[in-house]
C-alpha cells in the first residue's frame, strides 16, 4: 500500500497547493454542487465526505498541468453522486423483488425475533437504506467494510448512516416511552 501524502504532488517545474488547503477552499465548492444533484442536504454531505475521502487517497495523482483542483474534485464529486444513484437504483430493485415475496398480511414480518411491537414500529418506520444498515451492523454484527462492500457506499458512509438511523430510532423509542 502507498503512504498517502496531503502535501502537494510532486510534479517538476509546478507548484500544487497542498490538499488540505484545497480541501478549505472548495468544500462548499463541491457540496453545493452535489447538492444541486442530490437535492438532498443530508446525502450531499455524505457524498462531500466521500468526494474528500477518495480525492485525499488519489491526491498523489493529481497533476495541475492537465487542469484545476476544482475540476479534478468535481470530477471525483460527479463520480461518487453517480456511483451512489446506481447503488440506489440497485437497492429499489432488490426492495421491490422482496416486497413481491412478502408473506401474506397477517403472517408475522418481525426485524428480529424478541423485540418490542413498539421496537418493530421504530424500525419499520426508518427508510429502507437506513433499516439495512442497522440489520447488517447490529443484527447480523457485520463490520463498518463489510457492510461499506455489501452496500457498494463507503464505511464512513455506513457509520453516518448508521449514527442517523440509531439517532431517528432512539428519538422514536423516546417519543414512545413519553405517550405510554
Amino acid at each position: 500500500m502507498h503512504a498517502v501524502s496531503i502535501d502537494a504532488p510532486g510534479r517538476a517545474g509546478t507548484a500544487a497547493p497542498s490538499f488540505p488547503a484545497v480541501a478549505e477552499e472548495l468544500l462548499d465548492d463541491v457540496y453545493g454542487y452535489l447538492l444541486y444533484l442530490t437535492k438532498n442536504w443530508a446525502l450531499a454531505e455524505d457524498l462531500t465526505g466521500e468526494t474528500f475521502e477518495t480525492a485525499l487517497r488519489r491526491w498523489r495523482t493529481f497533476d495541475p498541468r492537465r487542469g484545476s483542483a476544482r475540476t479534478w474534485l468535481l470530477a471525483i464529486a460527479r463520480s461518487t453522486a453517480l456511483d451512489w444513484f446506481r447503488a440506489e437504483a440497485r437497492r429499489r430493485g432488490r426492495e421491490e423483488r422482496a416486497r413481491a415475496q412478502e408473506p401474506p398480511a397477517g403472517e408475522d414480518t418481525s426485524f428480529g425475533e424478541g423485540l418490542s411491537p413498539e421496537l418493530q414500529e421504530g424500525l419499520r418506520s426508518l427508510p429502507a437504506g437506513e433499516r439495512e444498515v442497522i440489520a447488517l451492523r447490529v443484527v447480523l454484527e457485520l463490520d463498518g467494510e463489510q457492510t461499506a462492500r455489501l452496500l457498494g457506499i463507503s464505511p464512513s458512509a455506513v457509520s453516518t448512516r448508521l449514527h442517523r438511523a440509531l439517532g431517528k430510532l432512539e428519538e422514536r423509542m423516546r417519543h414512545h416511552d413519553r405517550v405510554a
